[in-house]
């Protein structure tokens, strides 16, 4: 049993929502993404990241090589994973500034998102926040994060039946199902970026 265990190794995944709204339907998500890592898929240790304490980017902060402590703390969570996790309603067709501001902080030099494996799951309006997957996608092109192509998951959150309860913890099976389905190929990818698969 225990090379089993020894075969399988964890990954360290980064989860950061673009939302700062206390009742936001992509919080839901990854409370159900960090649901799902915890009881029902081995090798996954996740750890959601607020970054609603991360000042607006200004260089002037930044002191002989240094950033403000919380920056720093920031950045240390994102260097220390193995692959991110966001989660991001789509606002004027992109990814939202808490979001934004928080990936210009860690790509500060030296970038400290690079080569590393992500995936991307969204929930909101109309689309359901699929057109900021394609500017995020871009964003990563320079930092050089590796998103998984498939599956997407983006989820059309006011189209009946109901996808979230009052509190904006997601209640739909299927899409519990799919974002399981992310976090499978998630890991996958990057064990196959680390080499260990």
């Amino acid at each position: 049993m225990e090379a089993v265990v020894a075969a399988n190794p964890v990954i360290k995944v980064a989860a950061l929502c673009g939302s700062l709204r206390k009742g936001s339907f992509n919080r839901g998500l990854i409370r159900t993404a960090l649901e799902i890592s915890k009881e029902s898929i081995n090798g996954i240790q996740m750890e959601y990241i607020d970054i609603s304490p991360l000042p607006m980017l200004n260089t002037d902060l930044e002191a002989d090589g240094k950033f403000p402590p919380v920056v720093e703390a920031f950045r240390k969570k994102i260097l220390e994973s193995d692959s991110i996790l966001f989660a991001s309603p789509e606002y004027n067709y992109s990814v939202t500034a808490p979001l934004k501001n928080a990936i210009d902080w860690a790509s500060r030099p030296p970038n400290v998102w690079g080569d590393k494996a992500a995936a991307i799951i969204s929930a909101g309006g109309g689309f359901g926040g699929a057109r900021s997957h394609y500017h995020l996608r871009q964003i990563g092109i320079y930092l050089d994060l590796h998103f998984i192509n498939k599956p997407e998951f983006y989820l059309s959150a006011f189209q009946p039946p109901a996808k979230f309860d009052s509190d904006g913890n997601l209640i739909d099976p299927s899409s519990k199902e799919k974002i399981k389905e992310v976090l499978l190929s998630l890991q996958a990818f990057t064990l196959r970026l680390q080499g260990k698969n």
